[in-house]
């Protein structure tokens, strides 16, 4: 679980993104991206401090994060409430990374998902509120896209539709993209923007949804500022093999390594919207630099804005690794969602933020080899 609280250079107090004087504590700083954002915050002047418990089902066997070497790393668990009180305290703001991640799809570990991420964020809100010199740190808080549940959808009909999830026998004869709720045609996708309802359909999910909830409620109370990043597909060097939050991009390039042909559910024609880490990182910097109205949590998304299909990932990576071509399996996930991509106008508007790292060129640094 990563967090980081940052403050200026020479403010005083170390931190991730340091909380004080622009310092953010980090929570869950020594993951696949918080130890980028670590760096970032870093190389722009801010004084980092990094929590992490590196629990070994989110990070496996690394059990030392890459960190730049003057970011002090403190290994607690973000439910521990003096562990985190001590991390925030002289910080001017704190990047929330710290979760349980993965799909949640199944019940067995609702209550670890729900005490990890609803818990966790509870007690790091709790900390912040009572932060050392009485005024609370901005928050920034890794969100999801997850919380949208299926993305932007128009019918032609009956123009946008928030579709239901799909019904099991529609995926068992092929038919993947969800259909209107009022006359059942199949629905075309469009990008999914900020004032989305938020409907969330797995454990993990729920978790993020319900995070944003608790950051809306604690700046009200407190009148501080906060800001929720909507990751979308994270990808690049560094990020996890062979875990539940590894991500298609990861899975394939294990499998295509191997010689094997990477595996690609449904018809392959899921549309995602890959963004590379350290776009990912320079999104969390805009975050922690420019805190938003007070007494609410503004909300991005972060993503490339470019559409690309699984199946097309697969491809790639399979072509730069000489890999059989994938296969496709016609396969389904109960929980799975058809396409999720973003609009990051928003991000780009008042954050000033774009996504730089093309797709073609991070898929090819991701394996390892030049792009062709």
């Amino acid at each position: 679980m990563p967090a980081s609280g940052c403050r200026p250079r020479g403010a005083g107090t170390p931190g991730r993104p340091d909380a004080g004087r622009h310092a953010h504590p980090p929570h869950g700083r020594g993951g696949f991206i918080g130890s980028v954002a670590a760096r970032t915050l870093a190389a722009a002047g801010h004084d980092v401090l990094a929590l992490d418990s590196l629990r070994p089902d989110v990070h496996g066997d690394r059990t030392t994060p890459e960190l730049p070497g003057d970011v002090p790393l403190v290994r607690a668990d973000v439910r521990d409430a003096d562990a985190v009180r001590s991390a925030l305290d002289g910080r001017d703001a704190v990047v929330h990374l710290a979760a349980k991640v993965g799909l949640g799809v199944g019940i067995d570990d609702v209550d670890d998902y729900v005490s990890s991420n609803d818990l966790g964020t509870a007690v790091l809100l709790r900390a912040a509120a009572r932060s050392a010199g009485g005024r609370a740190p901005h928050v920034v808080y890794a969100s999801s896209m997850v919380v949208y549940g299926e993305g932007a959808y128009a019918c032609a009909e009956h123009g946008p539709a928030h579709p239901p999830p799909r019904e099991p026998a529609d995926l068992d004869a092929g038919v993947f993209d969800p259909r209107c709720p009022a006359c059942g045609r199949v629905l075309v996708p469009g990008l999914v923007t900020e004032d989305a309802a938020l409907d969330p359909r797995n454990v993990y999910a729920a978790t993020k949804a319900h995070g944003e909830r608790l950051l809306a409620a604690w700046t009200r109370a407190t009148g501080a500022t906060a800001t929720a990043l909507r990751f979308h597909n994270v990808y690049g060097p560094g990020m996890p093999r062979d875990t539940p939050y590894a991500g298609v991009a990861s899975i394939f390039r294990s499998e295509a390594e191997h010689g094997r042909a990477p595996r690609v559910f449904e018809d392959g024609g899921q549309r995602r919207d890959l963004v590379h880490v350290d776009d990912v990182a320079q999104a969390v910097l805009a975050a922690v630099e420019q805190p938003q109205a007070r007494g609410g949590v503004e909300a991005f998304n972060v993503g490339s804005g470019v559409v690309t299909t699984i199946g097309d990932v697969a491809r790639r990576i399979a072509a730069l690794l000489g890999a059989p071509a994938p296969v496709v399996t016609g396969e389904w996930r109960a929980g799975d969602v058809r396409h999720v991509t973003a609009s990051s106008e928003k991000a780009a508007r008042v954050l000033g933020w774009r996504a730089e790292v093309p797709v073609d060129e991070g898929l090819a640094e991701l394996v390892g080899v030049s792009a062709r």
